[in-house]
């Protein structure tokens, strides 16, 4: 991958988190907003529920490599549902969201800012990325990402991503990422692939209605559904 290429997708990443940032619209996520709770919960069921049907129940000894990790919210996830923390690899290009990580996060968690150059090939059970495909436009820098991810994953172990099923007409600065993509980048022997969240447009709209409403919407009209999770599992040859 030519450098700098890479330094500029890099660059362009931190320029537009450095804009939304200023411009206010981080306030839209903030957790205690009814729309974003009833995300945070539906998300942690699912990915709770494809978690323990394919790594298992028991996350202990699980090594996993979280992509993108931010401020470190689905490590700290992963040591309540029993993961120890000194299996835990995050690594993450804005530099203000890994220091929050670590300062919110149990001790033993390994932080990385940058790219995926530390890790040996084969290392860890899991590799999760959370919204990191659709901020990343250059095709050509997903592709060697996911190629990273693979090469670092052991075999027999999986990929987890949670990202975007549509682009955002309003938001040209993230692409969406289809299921057919991320096949082509891994040859998995088995994958999972569940729909999930009601849009988020149509989610603020019904912040105050009553829960049960977006519920329905949710479940029962597939459309609606923003965001997916996709599992890949690595054979072992």
């Amino acid at each position: 991958m030519n450098k700098n290429r890479m330094n500029h997708e890099v660059k362009r990443i931190q320029r537009v988190y450095a804009e939304r940032d200023a411009s206010g619209r981080k306030a839209l996520y903030e957790w205690h907003r009814p729309e974003i709770i009833q995300q945070d919960a539906a998300r942690r069921r699912i990915a709770a529920t494809l978690l323990a049907n394919t790594i298992g129940r028991d996350i202990s000894k699980v090594r996993v490599l979280d992509v993108g990790c931010g401020s470190g919210t689905f490590l700290r996830t992963l040591v309540e549902w029993g993961a120890y923390p000194e299996n835990l690899v995050g690594t993450e290009l804005l530099t203000d969201r890994l220091k929050k990580a670590q300062q919110c996060s149990a001790p033993g968690i390994d932080w990385h800012i940058g790219e995926l150059d530390f890790a040996e090939s084969d290392r860890f059970d899991l590799v999760v990325t959370n919204t990191v495909f659709s901020s990343i436009l250059d095709k050509a820098i997903r592709t060697q990402l996911a190629t990273d991810m693979w090469r670092v994953l052991k075999p027999g172990g999986w990929i987890m991503v949670f990202d975007f099923r549509y682009n955002n007409p309003s938001n040209r600065k993230v692409r969406k990422v289809t299921r057919q993509e991320l096949r082509g980048y891994w040859p998995a022997i088995d994958e999972r692939y569940q729909t999930l969240l009601l849009a988020p447009p149509i989610a603020r709209r019904l912040a105050s209605a009553p829960y049960l409403i977006s519920e329905l919407l949710t479940g029962f009209i597939p459309l609606l559904r923003s965001h997916f999770i996709y599992m890949a599992q690595k054979g072992q040859n």
